[in-house]
């Protein structure tokens, strides 16, 4: 069958391998130069940065895929397990290192708060509850045919704490703010807030903590660019700076791509990469769909975007570890500034990603490499990004040498940024949001546009918009979705 894929990120590579692994005849375009869209990396002035995802969880999917084609995961890529996996900074000074070893954890915060030193693996245990709970009937379930939605019981949403939030769980379990704000943050993996995403959400802490979190010896980019080299050995064809126009729709049915120089390509299944809003309100044409279709495409609240910070700087800090996050003093009026006032928030929580810490070629001789990234609104009218930029990042310099970087911005040898904006004219992503849909909601994530059209034949759709969701596992099980809804429906 002749595939034509649109988008070379991660869920493009990954459906694009699978696909050939069946013996089709795929062909990706891809309007960038290279490949990983979001997952990307910068190399300026002898310093490395990755501009994506700083963390692989559930590695066993990217495994899968790799045995799906025929090759060892390990011949490709090295994982490097983290210890500690990220050291949080508090306003007070209190500073605690998260542990793989729950036990060092538990340690670690006895030593500020002795009761959460107890609720601490008992919450861990809660997560892992919640993975087994959900893993078969959300994550790798398509959730698109009546095959796929008898796996739900209505029941079950009451034990995997759909009807709170992850603000509500987490306050009820914990006392110190500390660990309630330890573990709120985890609902920004998937750019969403802890004061309206459901507690199911909850669960996230478990793939981190309980199955572990690791760095990719060379730079997270480097899971990118294997994907690619497998996919070439595999006979898939990419086509760069080829930007798509539009779908070739007739008679309801996706028969290929226009692009953008005007030439037509014909194929026979169209998989799209793009962001699933961005698919349907600019990719297909309007007498090619109900005008309601489209409204509620536009409607789709995307996640959170970021504002990141590429430092390169000539010297090191002790205190910096290779994950260190650097947490605000009110962090739901943080959260309110950036999803109800969607202006940045005026004490931002700050991470830190320092992979020269792991990787000292990363950075020049005694120097550092810091991707700073702050949560920030999706686009919209009440912040001006072309004004507040530069200043914004001269904001987070500052915060970072109150809070112990000292003399920070006078050893920046290297400095850029990528904003919302950047975003969203460089990955075409839905009003430059990173992470693709909200789950703002206590339905939102169970919700999600499904990796098969429902108005258009032989249309697929993978990536962080699309159901699972966003980060690097679920993108990679979106793939697995959509070749399972072809292969159901294609007959192939």
């Amino acid at each position: 069958m002749k595939i034509a894929v649109v988008g070379a990120g991660l869920g493009g590579l990954s459906v694009s391998c699978l696909l050939a692994s069946k013996g089709h005849d795929v062909t990706v375009f891809e309007k960038n130069k290279g490949v990983g869209g979001k997952m990307n990396e910068i190399r300026a002035e002898g310093f490395r940065f990755d501009t994506g995802p700083s963390l692989l969880t559930m590695p066993f999917l990217l495994d899968k895929l790799f045995k799906v084609c025929g090759e060892d995961l390990q011949d490709h890529l090295e994982f490097v397990p983290l210890d500690p996996i990220c050291r949080y900074f508090y306003q007070d000074g209190t500073v605690f290192n998260n542990f793989e070893n729950r036990q060092d954890s538990v340690e670690e915060i006895r030593s500020f708060s002795a009761e959460d030193a107890e609720a601490y693996p008992q919450f861990l245990d809660h997560a892992a509850d919640l993975y087994e709970k959900t893993k078969d009937a959300f994550i790798f379930n398509p959730l698109y045919g009546f095959k796929d939605l008898k796996k739900l019981k209505i029941l079950s949403f009451f034990g995997i704490d759909a009807f709170s939030t992850v603000a509500k769980k987490v306050d009820q379990e914990f006392r110190s703010e500390y660990m309630r704000k330890f573990f709120k943050r985890f609902a920004t993996y998937n750019g969403s807030s802890p004061f309206q995403a459901p507690a199911t959400l909850n669960v996230i802490p478990h793939v981190e903590l309980n199955q572990g979190g690791y760095y990719v010896k060379g730079g997270m980019y480097q899971v990118a660019k294997s994907l690619y080299d497998l996919a070439l050995s595999m006979g898939v064809n990419f086509h760069f700076e080829h930007p798509i126009q539009s779908l070739v729709i007739k008679d309801g049915e996706a028969q290929g791509l226009i692009l953008n120089n005007g030439e037509t390509v014909k194929a026979e299944l169209i998989i799209s990469n793009s962001d699933a809003t961005e698919t349907i309100t600019n990719l297909v044409s309007d007498h090619s769909i109900k005008p309601s279709k489209k409204i509620k495409a536009e409607s789709i609240e995307p996640s959170c975007s970021g504002y990141v910070l590429l430092l390169g700087l000539d010297k090191t800090y002790e205190q910096l570890v290779h994950h260190n996050i650097f947490f605000s003093e009110n962090y739901e009026y943080e959260f309110e500034q950036i999803f109800k006032d969607k202006v940045m928030p005026d004490d931002p929580s700050i991470y830190v990603a320092n992979t020269s810490y792991s990787d000292p070629t990363h950075a020049p001789d005694g120097g550092s490499n810091l991707f700073i990234l702050v949560n920030a609104p999706y686009l919209n009218e009440h912040y001006d990004w072309d004004k507040n930029s530069t200043s914004y990042g001269d904001k987070i310099i500052k915060a970072l040498q109150k809070r112990g970087l000292d003399s920070l911005s006078n050893h920046i040898v290297y400095r850029s940024q990528i904003t919302p904006v950047d975003f969203s004219e460089k990955y075409l992503s839905n009003k430059g949001s990173i992470y693709g849909t909200s789950s703002n909601n206590l339905f939102s994530a169970f919700l999600r546009p499904r990796n098969k059209s429902r108005d258009i034949e032989k249309l697929y759709m993978v990536g962080g918009s699309t159901h699972p969701g966003g980060g690097i596992p679920l993108v990679i099980q979106s793939a697995f979705n959509a070749l399972t809804l072809i292969e159901r429906y294609e007959n192939i």
